[in-house]
């Protein structure tokens, strides 16, 4: 076993990939020798040469772009885009032909492509630095988008997204790069994409959350236990589509209670969908209003009033236990 952060169990399973099938390519704007923005590519470049992990212009439509054609080609492009909320120029690419070469080609072309983003607050940063984006994805059949919260899920679902035959935009948390370190394999492995991971069990609300937000979301269920005895069951999504929302389902079945927590802003965001699931599926089993803990619909704060837009763990208690204890 090694122990590993998020960022090195990207890099982790990157390096694996590479090694393994030559026709993983990894690029971006500093992804080959700078090693990329945060380093998550760092010494890839050294170690598989120019060729397979290189730099880009500046044209995020070009890297979109480039990689449609290099996976229509037998390729398996690995492409950063810097930041998630710099994604725009190239979405045109990622709407228009990425997500639907399967089915405009009847199934012929696949494009085995993994879309390396960035994503989310906390970090003091700009506006477009900082965003969490994932419904405008989710929103476009094609795709699947995965987000994940601990360093075994980062190493597993990247090694699933490479090998996936067709488009995968891996979202990743930098609020949580570094944060902590988990033991993960040093052999290959997979999490499966599309499949939720239940934390922990408990008998009386079911909380869902992914990427740093679960942390919080952790902590939050951790101060409900030892205050007020609540008994939660903590599901993290890893899966934004498809959405495995039978095991969110089951466990309001169970729970009769519901709160989804997100850091994007509110309308039509994940958890209305998550919500509207929930009524369709456990509408009879409900004892309480399901309920969503985002940010508010504004444009994300300069640096020093972030702290008013973000979701934080005193938020996160006091809408549980709303919750949990409704009569």
């Amino acid at each position: 076993m090694a122990t590993l952060t998020l960022l090195g169990a990207i890099n982790n399973a990157l390096d694996q990939q590479l090694e393994k099938d030559k026709t993983v390519a990894v690029f971006g704007e500093d992804a080959g020798f700078e090693g990329g923005v945060f380093r998550v590519t760092a010494g890839l470049q050294k170690k598989y040469g120019k060729d397979r992990v290189f730099d880009t212009p500046i044209s995020e439509a070009a890297i979109m772009g480039a990689s449609v054609g290099m996976a229509a080609n037998g390729m398996k492009p690995v492409a950063e885009i810097q930041f998630s909320g710099f994604m725009f120029p190239g979405f045109n690419q990622i709407a228009v032909h990425m997500a639907r070469m399967r089915n405009r080609s009847r199934g012929k072309y696949g494009l085995p492509i993994v879309v390396r983003m960035p994503y989310g607050g906390g970090v003091r940063a700009l506006e477009h630095h900082s965003e969490s984006l994932e419904t405008l994805f989710a929103h476009l059949p094609g795709l699947k988008l995965v987000i994940p919260s601990t360093p075994y899920d980062a190493k597993g679902l990247m090694t699933a997204a490479i090998k996936d035959p067709d488009p995968v935009i891996f979202f990743e948390p930098k609020k949580i790069y570094r944060a902590f370190k988990q033991e993960v394999p040093e052999e290959e492995y997979e999490v499966e994409i599309g499949k939720a991971r239940t934390v922990q069990e408990g008998d009386d609300i079911t909380v869902v959350a992914w990427g740093a937000m679960l942390h919080d979301v952790q902590k939050a269920v951790k101060q409900l236990e030892e205050n007020d005895g609540l008994s939660v069951e903590l599901i993290d999504l890893r899966t934004i589509a498809p959405m495995d929302s039978e095991t969110v389902i089951e466990s309001v079945k169970k729970t009769g209670r519901f709160v989804v927590v997100h850091e994007a802003v509110k309308t039509l965001g994940i958890g209305s969908e998550l919500i509207s699931r929930v009524n369709e599926g456990a509408f009879f089993h409900l004892e309480a209003q399901p309920t969503r803990v985002t940010a508010p619909d504004i444009t994300v704060p300069l640096p020093k009033g972030e702290h008013h837009f973000t979701v934080d763990v005193k938020r996160i208690a006091q809408e549980i236990k709303k919750v949990a204890t409704f009569e």
